[in-house]
């Protein structure tokens, strides 16, 4: 399984609230299916196959061109670890653990 996170930035809007946006493409997040996803302050976590990510990524960067933007920016970090079976709460879990907690 693979993990990502992803910042999707609409420019060009005439408004700096960005919400309307982000709506949109947490929309397609609600729709896939076989992955999961954590909405953050400055961006989205999601996990899944690799290429179910990356086919779902690629239909948030379209949702704001879908709404009138003329131009997106999206970042994308992908963390892919195939020796042993990963999830964004083990990588938190296996930090809390190195700190005592």
């Amino acid at each position: 399984m693979a993990i990502a996170e992803v910042s999707i930035v609409p420019v060009g809007t005439g408004s700096p609230s960005v919400s309307e946006y982000v709506a949109g493409a947490v929309g397609v997040l609600r729709e896939a299916e076989g992955i999961t996803y954590e909405l953050t302050p400055m961006g989205t976590v999601i996990e899944g196959d690799l290429d179910t990510l990356l086919a779902t990524i690629k239909r948030m960067h379209e949702t704001p061109f879908g709404m009138g933007v003329f131009r997106v920016v999206t970042t994308v970090k992908i963390d892919d670890r195939r020796d042993r079976p990963v999830t964004g709460q083990s990588k938190i879990e296996s930090v809390k653990q190195r700190l005592g907690e």
